[in-house]
């Protein structure tokens, strides 16, 4: 009789797969030995595993490059790395080591873009591609980096004040796309999205604030569906009218030369995805020439803006099991030693599903159970919503450790859990490993953050600055008495 979790996992799923492979009775992630990274750093922790990221950026290139030899596609691909699904320093060193391009959404990001160009990192002839409602302080910072020589910084247009806005700031000529404010799927809230200006719009828009402004060029149209690239009749038909407000943009703007479709690559969420990207790729590269065949245009440059498809596959966390609660007679409750709502607030916040594994104990016995988190919140916790299907795990048994590892965790779990910040219930958050490979493939790894310990929290709190709190105090009193006039 088949009892054990590994022959749960054989009899379901195709394994081993490409990632993970099980050496007695314990799981290794890309050949890392994830019970001996526990027996080091302990748990919980957090684990970065960097060359995964360069691997997928150099997998997309590879599907674009494909897909425009096949169709003989007479452009150029240009793959932007989306800042926001991880701004981390080693991230963006990571990724920029493949030749590409990056793609903002605020204010800081800017700083960011400026310290990359001072160190090397990048040059004048990357293109950084800056989205989303800009304020003020936005504005200035894209001014000043178009000011300093940077012409490849193309802002792209959300609304009809930002050109006037940028050409306040901008000095001298500066190029600019304009976002499609693309029509959301019947299940949303809403019918259109807030990002960008609708498809009927644009035309009008650009003749009336752009045709005849000497200031600006328009060079890029920029598409993008929340729900991301997916082989469905809502994507292909969202494409199609991209490309009827291209060909239309074209006719009468030479300039225009570039069109963005966005990011939107999924990542997977379980053993058994299964995502045919290279079609997907050769498939929207066809469907772009042939609609500018049809109309008679020269075919657009290709921008792409993959966040998490780029560093979501080389995260991953884990926790130790650390109690079994049986609830009723239908309910096992795991208690992890950390928390999903700090951690992984994806987890809680939209039923993100990651892929989620026991790294040790495989040859014994499994049960269905349910993963609670550490804080009193009752949404703290993982189950089969999130995982597909039900959840299932090796046996607790409090005389032996049982470690469970939650991975491709890689994009914006540390940015919206507050990475460096406070906690809900002041959960810590957990120590944070980067992991690399050396040129001869062995690995390599460096302790990025250490677990956050009680004083960490108390001095954000404020409980270790009495007496600069007190200080502060002293002054407000005689500023509030001298603006009283007494």
């Amino acid at each position: 009789m088949n009892t054990k979790y590994v022959d749960l996992i054989n009899q379901t799923f195709d394994f081993p797969q490409p990632e993970f492979n099980l050496e007695e009775d314990q799981l290794f992630f890309h050949d890392i030995d994830l019970n001996k990274l526990v027996e080091v750093y302990g748990a919980p922790l957090k684990f970065t595993y960097l060359p995964q990221i360069s691997n997928n950026i150099n997998r997309a290139k590879k599907w674009f490059e494909m897909a425009f030899k096949k169709h003989n596609y007479q452009g150029s691909y240009n793959y932007c790395y989306c800042t926001k699904s991880s701004h981390f320093k080693h991230i963006l060193d990571e990724a920029l080591k493949n030749n590409i391009h990056i793609e903002t959404s605020s204010a800081f990001d800017i700083d960011i873009v400026e310290n990359l160009r001072r160190t090397g990192k990048i040059n004048k002839d990357t293109y950084v591609i800056c989205n989303g409602f800009k304020r003020e302080q936005y504005i200035t910072n894209i001014a000043r980096l178009v000011n300093n020589g940077h012409q490849n910084c193309i802002p792209i247009i959300d609304n009809y004040e930002e050109i006037n806005l940028l050409s306040n700031e901008i000095e001298g000529n500066f190029n600019i796309g304009i976002r499609i404010a693309s029509e959301e799927e019947p299940k949303f809230e809403f019918y259109t999205s807030r990002l960008g200006i609708g498809y009927k719009n644009i035309v009008p828009f650009y003749n009336k604030q752009i045709k005849d402004n000497s200031k600006v060029q328009l060079k890029m149209l920029h598409f993008f569906i929340n729900t991301g690239i997916r082989d469905n009749a809502y994507y292909w038909n969202e494409l199609l009218k991209c490309l009827k407000v291209y060909t239309s943009l074209k006719k009468i703007c030479p300039t225009l030369d570039s069109l963005n479709i966005g990011g939107g690559f999924p990542i997977k969420n379980s053993l058994a995805f299964d995502f045919d990207y290279e079609y997907m790729v050769d498939e929207i590269i066809n469907q772009i020439k042939l609609t500018c065949e049809e109309e008679g245009v020269d075919v657009p440059n290709i921008f792409t803006e993959f966040g998490s498809f780029t560093v979501g596959e080389s995260g991953g966390a884990i926790y130790e099991i650390l109690y079994q609660k049986q609830q009723n007679d239908r309910e096992k409750w795991n208690m992890i030693n950390s928390s999903f709502i700090t951690t992984l607030p994806d987890t809680w916040a939209i039923n993100k599903r990651f892929v989620m594994l026991p790294i040790n104990r495989w040859s014994s016995a499994y049960e269905r159970v349910l993963l609670g988190g550490l804080t009193c919140d009752s949404d703290d916790y993982y189950n089969s919503e999130q995982h597909i299907n039900a959840i299932y795990l090796p046996k607790f048994d409090k005389n032996e450790s049982l470690y469970v590892g939650f991975f491709n965790t890689g994009a914006y779990q540390e940015t919206i859990g507050g990475f460096g910040g406070l906690q809900h219930c002041l959960i810590p958050s957990p120590k944070h490993i980067l992991i690399d490979k050396d040129e001869q493939g062995n690995i390599i790894t460096t302790l990025f953050k250490e677990q956050q310990k009680s004083e960490d929290l108390l001095e954000i709190l404020g409980y270790k600055n009495e007496s600069l709190i007190e200080e502060n105090n002293k002054i407000a009193t005689v500023n509030n008495l001298q603006l009283s006039g007494k």
